[in-house]
C-alpha cells in the first residue's frame, strides 16, 4: 500500500481531510493530513508562501516520509509544487485536486484574483471567503444547513500566501515526478467560472486524469467518493 500526504486548501486545516483520510486508511494506505503554517491555531497571519511551503517540507522530514504521493487541494497546489521543487527525492507522485498549478514566478493571485474578490477587512493580514461565495461556488452540492456548518469550520487565511510569487527551478510539467489531476466536475470555484480542467491541468504536461462528480469541497460533501478518486489518481 502507499503513503499519501493530503495538503488542504485555503481557509482549511488538515482536519477537513480527515474523513477522506479515514476511508483511505480503511483501504490499507498510510495517510497524513498536516496543517499548513498560517492555518494552525495561534499562527500569525503574516505567514508568506515560502513559510507555508517550508512547513509541509519540514513535516515530511520530521515524520521521515519517503515515496510519498503528495496531494494538494486548491491553494494546496501551490504548496505541493514548492515542496516537490525542494525535496523531490521524498515524492513519488504529485496529485492536484482542483488545484492551482503554478509556473515559476507566479502567485495564486496571478492565476486567479481571489484577493480582489475577497478584500482583507480583518486588519491582521488575513482574508476570508464570504458565505454566499462559499455556498454558491465552492460547496454547491450540499443543502443549506451543511453549507453553513462547513463554513463555520473555516478559518481566516493569510493573504500574503496568495500574493507571494513562487520560486521553483522547474515548472510542474518538467518535474521528474508522476503527475495526476483530480477534477470534480461540478466545481465552480474559480472566480471567472472557467473549468479547472483543462485550465490548470494542461500545465502538467503529461498527466493522469481522474474525474468525479462533486463540488470543490468534496471532502465535506462526499469524503468516500473523494477517497476513491485520490486512490485512483495515485495508483501505480
Amino acid at each position: 500500500m502507499s503513503t499519501f500526504v493530503l495538503v488542504h486548501d485555503a481557509w482549511h486545516t488538515g482536519e477537513a481531510l480527515e474523513p477522506t483520510a479515514s476511508s483511505m486508511r480503511e483501504a490499507g494506505h498510510c495517510v497524513y493530513t498536516p496543517t499548513i503554517a498560517g492555518n494552525r491555531p495561534g499562527d500569525p497571519k503574516s505567514v508568506g508562501l515560502e513559510d507555508a511551503i517550508k512547513s509541509v517540507a519540514d513535516y515530511l522530514a520530521e515524520n521521515n516520509l519517503e515515496d510519498v504521493i503528495l496531494l494538494g487541494h486548491g491553494y494546496g497546489g501551490m504548496i505541493i509544487t514548492g515542496v516537490a521543487d525542494r525535496h523531490p527525492a521524498r515524492i513519488r507522485r504529485l496529485v492536484y485536486w482542483n488545484a492551482f498549478v503554478p509556473n515559476n514566478g507566479e502567485s495564486l493571485n496571478d492565476i486567479a484574483a481571489y484577493v480582489r474578490l475577497f478584500p482583507c477587512e480583518r486588519g491582521d493580514g488575513s482574508i476570508m471567503v464570504p458565505f454566499q461565495v462559499w455556498r454558491e461556488t465552492f460547496i454547491n452540492d450540499v443543502d443549506l444547513e451543511t453549507a453553513r456548518k462547513t463554513y463555520d469550520a473555516l478559518i481566516p487565511h493569510p493573504e500574503k500566501t496568495l500574493v507571494d510569487k513562487i520560486s521553483i527551478a522547474a515548472n510542474p510539467k518538467d518535474m521528474k515526478l508522476g503527475r495526476s489531476f483530480i477534477n470534480c466536475i461540478d466545481d465552480a470555484g474559480l472566480p471567472d467560472r472557467q473549468p479547472w480542467h483543462l485550465r490548470m491541468s494542461q500545465r502538467l504536461g503529461v498527466f493522469r486524469l481522474a474525474q468525479t462528480p462533486g463540488s470543490h469541497e468534496l471532502c465535506f460533501s462526499n469524503p468516500k467518493r473523494l477517497a476513491q478518486a485520490i486512490m485512483d489518481a495515485g495508483r501505480d
